[in-house]
């Protein structure tokens, strides 16, 4: 089994490479080199084609594991504070996000986090971390995992059933999904790289 192959995750775990993968990925900051939003797309696809994997029990699974995992996130970095602000390599990562909390708010940038590689592994601890009010942000990344997960579902899951054999292309597709979930990310750091210049 692959780690990094949608189609070899969902293959040897059915629904619950989802779950696992959603909790990791959103959860644990060791999560951030799994192909979250691929395998969700993937997963939508093949409720359709290909590997007989079950709609329901997917958009139920998805959701569970990306809130699940956030709230961990969240309780990680609660109770490890400071400790994880202060790590060198996070604590960039740190002032940036209280940025974001601070211009965007903490709903839109919890909401918003769910949709960016990376983004979405660091968010959650550092929240906790940051002491972020714990109603506001449960509610809010509830919203966002729910949201990220079942529109990517559904919207796999849409394109299966429209286009006969469309599981033929699917390396083709994820190479897509990856390279349009990289270009918030992108935009950041030519946001952040032109603010010194201006």
């Amino acid at each position: 089994m692959n780690l990094l192959d949608p189609q070899s995750l969902l293959s040897q775990l059915g629904p619950w490479a989802v779950l696992l993968v959603m909790f990791a990925e959103t959860g644990l900051l060791i999560g951030f080199f799994l192909p979250g939003d691929s395998l969700l797309f993937t997963a939508g696809l093949l409720t359709s084609t290909g590997i007989q994997l079950s709609l329901p029990l997917t958009l139920v699974f998805a959701p569970v594991g990306a809130v699940i995992g956030a709230q961990a996130g969240y309780l990680i970095g609660r109770k490890l504070g400071p400790s994880i602000v202060e790590r060198p390599r996070l604590k960039r990562a740190a002032v940036r996000s209280r940025e974001h909390l601070e211009s965007y708010g903490v709903g839109r940038a919890v909401v918003l986090a769910r949709f960016i590689p990376g983004v979405r592994t660091v968010m959650n601890p550092l929240a906790g971390a940051l002491r972020i009010d714990a109603t506001v942000f449960a509610r809010w990344q509830v919203t966002g995992g729910v949201v990220w997960t079942v529109g990517l579902v559904l919207a796999g899951h849409l394109l299966g059933s429209q286009i006969p054999g469309i599981d033929q292309y699917l390396l083709p597709i994820i190479a897509v999904i990856v390279v349009v979930s990289l270009v918030p990310v992108g935009l950041e750091f030519l946001r952040q790289r032109s603010r010194p210049a201006a």
